[in-house]
């Protein structure tokens, strides 16, 4: 007798009756040699004589599963073999139907007893858990500062404003924008669970709106030579299928407005929600190992027509495969903040606002210096400002009419500006804005 194990708990012996003919027999049945009744599973017998195999429903009929009938009377001495399989159950074993799904866990919940824990959601972690009946759990999806190689995916920091008509540079911070026709707003209504901000992009005439985010190297090395995920909560008022595009660089922080490799998806997922409802959008690359530098780039792969809403947010880039739960660059809204002032920021306030203390040292010329909220990436490299003046408390206000960057470190922005008159040298005073949309911008961007 041999015994084979069934993937479904259940074993299989292969059972024999034996009987000696004593010659004329043509039905074999009840107790062989051996004292073993027959019984078997019609269709799942084999018969033999002499060793020889029999066929069925040719040599032999066998319907009953306690009879076979044979076509031809047996000799004396001829040995008749019905061999037949005899299913059981083997203990300690788990049914397949304990796992329901792809991930699902056979796991104890006690003393020689199993069940099924449901696989987790993506990106959670099995953690140890002493209260639950299974003695595990599925922890998470874990957020973790500094795995999201984009700044600003949660869209929550708009320093330059909050809304732009056709922009052609930055408008969210970190995204530098390509939107002829189309109009481009901090969305607060339109955002999916859990974010307070998506990135509206508003069509007034059929165009294909672009914003890019380029890595500086340090941030970038990370992901070389290794598989990355970039992902995006996206939605649109009538059906729209987006890109996430990855591009590399082998230079060292290479400007977006430089030289770009394009890389092709592992695969790519690009259908966004419609009527408010948001789908996360997906595209997996491979990045090589020389790569710096990496821009990320989002955009309709076709024409949107005039009057269609695009809603972005959650943007991420991060290893691996699979798209985890949304995480700021700079973990809290205070780092992400903090993260986009590396590269620019912005002194705004309302119309009696000082921001910095200066000097004149002529009637039209003065120097002065403010303080970076953080240090920046580099240097800073660009001024923007508007309605600026110097002002010296009880004297009165001088309208500045040009601000240029004297000397910059990271910490600090050394100024040289200019006044048509009324300045006097030797003299000190406030860098104050003077309206209330009045502002100036320190840029280290890319």
């Amino acid at each position: 007798m041999s015994v084979n194990r069934h993937p479904n708990t259940q074993g299989v012996t292969i059972k024999q009756w034996r009987y000696t003919a004593t010659g004329g027999e043509t039905t074999l049945s009840g107790t062989d040699g051996f004292s073993q009744s027959l019984t078997y599973t019609a269709g799942a017998e084999e018969v033999f004589i002499n060793g020889v195999l029999l066929v069925r429903g040719t040599d032999y009929t066998a319907t009953t599963g306690t009879t076979v009938v044979l076509n031809n009377a047996l000799v004396a001495g001829d040995i008749a073999t019905v061999s037949a399989p005899s299913v059981f159950n083997v203990a300690n074993t788990v049914p397949l139907a304990t796992v329901a799904a792809k991930g699902d866990l056979i796991v104890g919940n006690g003393a020689a007893s199993v069940t099924n824990l449901g696989v987790g959601a993506d990106g959670s972690t099995l953690v140890a858990n002493s209260s639950a009946s299974t003695g595990v759990s599925w922890a998470g999806p874990i957020v973790t500062a500094g795995k999201n190689g984009i700044i600003n995916g949660g869209m929550d920091i708009w320093q330059r404003g909050t809304t732009f008509t056709n922009p052609g540079s930055y408008a969210a911070d970190r995204w530098t924008m390509y939107a002829p026709t189309t109009t481009v707003t901090q969305e607060s209504s339109v955002v999916p669970t859990g974010f307070k901000y998506s990135m509206k992009l508003a069509a007034t005439a059929s165009t294909t709106p672009y914003a890019q985010q380029a890595i500086e190297t340090a941030n970038a090395l990370q992901f070389a030579g290794q598989t990355v995920i970039l992902s995006a909560y996206a939605s649109a008022s009538t059906a729209t299928t987006l890109q996430l595009s990855l591009q590399y660089s082998t230079s060292v922080d290479n400007p977006v407005a430089g030289t770009w490799t394009s890389l092709s998806p592992l695969s790519s997922n690009g259908s966004a929600g419609t009527s408010g409802a948001f789908n996360r959008i997906y595209a997996i690359y491979s990045v090589p190992s020389t790569a710096k530098s990496l821009l990320i780039t989002f955009n309709p792969t076709a024409n949107i027509a005039n009057g269609v809403n695009l809603y972005i947010t959650g943007v991420q880039l991060e290893l691996g495969s699979v798209a985890t739960a949304f995480s700021r660059a700079g973990g809290t809204l205070q780092g992400e903040l903090a993260a986009c002032q590396r590269y620019y920021w912005r002194a705004t306030g309302n119309s009696s606002s000082y921001i910095a203390t200066i000097g004149a040292y002529s009637s039209t010329n003065g120097v002065g210096f403010v303080q970076n909220p953080v240090p920046m990436r580099i240097a800073a490299t660009a001024l923007d400002y508007s309605s600026l003046d110097f002002t010296r408390p009880g004297v009165g206000a001088t309208p500045m009419t040009s601000l240029a960057i004297l000397q910059s470190m990271p910490l600090t922005t050394s100024l040289a500006f200019s006044a048509a008159s009324g300045l006097s040298g030797g003299t000190f005073g406030y860098l104050e804005i003077n309206a209330t949309n009045g502002y100036l911008g320190v840029s280290a961007e890319l």
